[in-house]
Order: C-alpha cells, then sequence, then structure tokens
C-alpha cells in the first residue's frame, strides 16, 4: 500500500515537472534563438548553422532552470496533496512524517543525477559542438551580412562598404579593403556588383573598377571592367576557439590537477592525460575552479531544495499563518537557488578558499534535514 501511494505521488511530481520543463525550456529557447540571429545578420553565417546552433543550447537551458522547475513541482504537488487531504492518507496508513520526508530525500536522488548527466557530460559536450559548426563554417551568407551606407567589418581582414543595395541583390559603388599581411593591403573600388554562388562558394562579381595594392608602401593599381572576388576564403570574427565551458568535465579535472600540482598516487593515475587542454592556464584557473563548481557541486542543492519543500507537512494548513508560512518556504526556496548561482562568483583560484564554497549545500542540506528532525520528533509523555 505504501509502495503505491509513493509511486502515485512520484508520478505526479515527474507529470508536472515534465510539463513545466519542457514549456518553460521552449520559451527560453525561442528568446534565445532571436538573440543569435546576430550569428546571421552580423557574422555571416547560414540558416543551417544557425539552426543547429540554437537547437543545441537546450540542454543547457533544461539544465539551469531545472532545479527551480524540481523545486516549483515539488512544492506545488506537495500543497496540492495537502489542500486536497490526500497527505492524510499517508499518516492514517502508518507512514511517518520523517518516513515521508526520507522517501522524498531517495526521490530527489533521481533528478540530482539528472541535473549530473546534463552539467558533468551532455552541456559540454552540446557547446562544444555547437561551437564547431561555427568553427568549420565559413560565412555563406554575405547577401545578408551587406548593409546599404554602413561598413562592414564582421568578416576578418575584410572590410565592405556598398552605398547603394536592391531586392535583387545588386550592389553599387562598392568598397572594399583586404588586409593581407601586417603592412599589406589591397583595395577595390568598383561601381557595381552582384553576389554569386557556385555550389557551396560564394564570389562577389565587380563590374568597372579599380584594383589597389599596397606593399610595405609600396602603391601600384590597375583598373578593370569586370572582376571575381572570391569570398569563401574569408572567415567570420566570432569565436571558434573553445571555452572553458565547452571542454569535458574529465578535461577540467585534469587542468585542476596539472595547475595545482596534485601529483599524489590517486590523481596521478586516474586522471592520468598527456593531451593539450585548451585554455587551461593560470590566468583561467578561477574560472575553472568556477566551472567544477557549477558541474559537480551545484545540483546537490536540488537535494536541498526538496527538503525546504517538505517543510510545508510541519504546519496544519488549518493554521491561520498557514498562507504567511508556505509564502514563506517558497521565498527561502528561490532565495537558496539563488545562493547557489552567486556562490559560483565567489569561487577562488586558491583551492582552500573554495572548501567552504563547495561544503556549502552539503551544510544547507544537513542543517534543514537536523530541523525537520528536531520538529517531527514526539514528546515524551510526562510520568508522574
Amino acid at each position: 500500500m505504501k509502495k503505491l501511494i509513493f509511486k502515485k505521488f512520484a508520478k505526479d511530481v515527474f507529470q508536472f515537472f515534465l510539463l513545466v520543463s519542457i514549456s518553460f525550456s521552449l520559451i527560453v529557447w525561442v528568446i534565445q534563438a532571436v538573440n543569435f540571429l546576430d550569428i546571421v545578420t552580423e557574422d555571416g553565417h547560414g540558416f543551417r548553422v544557425y539552426f543547429l546552433y540554437t537547437l543545441l543550447s537546450l540542454p543547457k537551458i533544461f539544465s539551469k532552470i531545472l532545479p527551480f522547475i524540481y523545486f516549483i513541482s515539488l512544492f506545488y504537488i506537495i500543497l496540492k496533496y495537502e489542500n486536497d487531504n490526500e497527505l492524510i492518507i499517508f499518516w492514517t496508513i502508518g507512514i511517518k512524517k520523517i518516513e515521508f520526508i526520507n522517501v522524498l530525500l531517495k526521490f530527489s536522488i533521481f533528478y540530482l543525477i539528472l541535473q549530473l548527466f546534463f552539467t558533468t557530460f551532455l552541456v559540454p559536450f552540446t557547446l562544444d559542438k555547437a561551437r564547431s559548426y561555427i568553427r568549420t563554417s565559413n560565412v555563406d551568407l554575405f547577401s545578408s551580412l551587406i548593409q546599404e551606407k554602413k561598413f562592414i567589418d564582421g568578416v576578418k581582414n575584410l572590410t565592405i562598404f556598398v552605398e547603394e543595395k536592391n531586392r535583387n541583390g545588386d550592389l553599387k559603388n562598392i568598397f572594399l579593403k583586404e588586409k593581407i599581411n601586417v603592412n599589406e593591403y589591397q583595395t577595390i573600388i568598383a561601381k557595381a556588383g552582384k553576389i554569386k554562388k557556385y555550389d557551396s562558394k560564394s564570389s562577389l562579381l565587380l563590374y568597372d573598377g579599380k584594383i589597389i595594392n599596397n606593399n610595405n608602401e609600396s602603391i601600384n593599381s590597375f583598373e578593370f571592367s569586370k572582376t571575381e572576388f572570391n569570398l569563401s576564403k574569408f572567415s567570420t570574427k566570432t569565436t571558434t576557439h573553445p571555452k572553458i565551458q565547452e571542454i569535458g568535465s574529465f578535461d577540467v579535472l585534469v587542468c585542476i590537477i596539472r595547475l595545482k600540482n596534485l601529483n599524489n598516487y590517486f590523481f596521478s593515475n586516474f586522471f592520468k592525460s598527456d593531451k593539450k587542454i585548451n585554455n587551461c592556464i593560470n590566468e583561467n584557473l578561477k574560472d575553472t575552479f568556477q566551472e567544477i563548481f557549477k558541474r559537480f557541486i551545484s545540483p546537490f542543492y536540488l537535494l536541498a531544495l526538496s527538503l525546504i519543500a517538505c517543510l510545508i507537512i510541519i504546519k496544519s494548513k488549518d493554521d491561520y499563518e498557514y498562507f504567511k508560512y508556505k509564502f514563506s518556504l517558497f521565498v527561502i526556496g528561490v532565495v537558496t537557488i539563488i545562493i547557489s548561482e552567486i556562490s559560483i562568483k565567489y569561487s577562488s583560484s586558491e583551492l582552500s578558499q573554495n572548501i567552504h564554497i563547495f561544503s556549502l549545500p552539503i551544510l544547507i542540506l544537513i542543517t534543514i534535514y537536523l530541523y525537520l528532525k528536531i520538529k517531527l520528533r514526539k514528546p515524551k509523555l510526562m510520568t508522574e
């Protein structure tokens, strides 16, 4: 009987969690996708790269909102059970309140493992995959990149100015400046032009113009009636090298061990790797510790959040301060989530200084659990 009741409770929480998390994730994803339009409008990447890049941001969005959605789901279902007098069934069949809390704590471990899977593996993998599309993509939408009467420098080593551009893609009065080397430039001025695509390559056909070559203050020029300027050789200015959040969790741990010289037997064997790790330098040590906290420590706040939601069962709904009490619990839950995010920024480059930050979720968890045990302890009967 107990198993059936807890199974129904877990199912209700999961269904609500799934519905709300999908809804929130899609809303945030759409908003973020609009912001990512700069990939096309300013950096000149194609819509395929844009779609794949935005799609691969979904795991990060989901992992960010998961703690809040889980807290909301557990908080809402417990309140619903309390208001519908369904919690009375738990106590009637002999389930103690501390037993109820222990089962919910075990139940929360599933969401903890899910969050750890996202933060330690899926999110870094998808972010790196998304960056790889930018890294391997040429600027293939010059037509959307070019705007009238505006200097465009979103392409590396190339500046473009067009006085007029019509709906057919015809360009008038074009100025191009290409940086070839440190002291070598090529400037092209043309009266007309048009962008053409050949398979996966783009070219700019130019008419009635002049090419000026500047090489170490040596200038030569010649005129042309028609020429073709290869656009496919240019790449975007978008950051293409992997960031710390895009590096695998194992490599992040190896980086910490290398930078802090943790060369004992366990670390030297288990985390042995000769691989070169991007951004693994002392200047990024603080950011690396922040990444460790974000991936491995921050998810444990889920357990503390589940206990905060369980505090609802301490007070009866018939208590005149019940509304104020449940509102206070909700605020405490939100503040705990904010603390989990803010504490990431307080990570230091020194291992010893990070101990109190890394142990904070466990301390909060133990404190709330001990408080619950004290509040739910039955008073001993007074004997004469």
